[in-house]
């Protein structure tokens, strides 16, 4: 014993496999590799990597290919359970952000010609842009 009492113990959990019991992975290993992508965030800290420790109160951001979650941590759990243990495990704030809300307006290079195209006649016998 090194004199340690239980409060003062700070308690720990791999990424990889707080993803994997909080059900935002199949796999511990697709977990890996969502990590190993620089899909997920801890705090200010991107990029994390798939050992990086969770614990309780960590806010994690999780990208997906379609939106993004960002999620507080509640608790790092025991094992993969279902679907309603695995939400104690994260509070989420906010809805997910589709990246769609997160991208600005793409904008054509050549906007000025697309423009000057729809305004301009179309020959007799062809029908314009509908």
């Amino acid at each position: 014993m090194n004199g340690d009492t239980p409060s003062a113990v700070t308690f720990t959990l791999r990424l990889d496999k707080w993803l994997w019991f909080a059900r935002f992975a199949r796999t511990r290993s697709l977990a890996t590799r969502l990590c190993a992508a620089g899909c997920v965030a801890i705090g200010s800290h991107t990029g994390a990597k798939p050992h990086h420790p969770v614990r309780v109160g960590d806010a994690v951001t999780v990208d997906f290919p379609r939106y993004r979650r960002r999620l507080v941590v509640r608790a790092l759990g025991q094992r993969r359970g279902p679907p309603a243990e695995a939400r104690l495990l994260y509070d989420e704030p906010t809805a997910p952000i589709a990246h769609n809300d997160m991208t600005p307006a793409w904008t054509s290079l050549f906007a000025d010609e697309d423009e000057a195209f729809d305004n301009h006649p179309a020959p007799q016998g062809v029908e314009g842009p509908a």
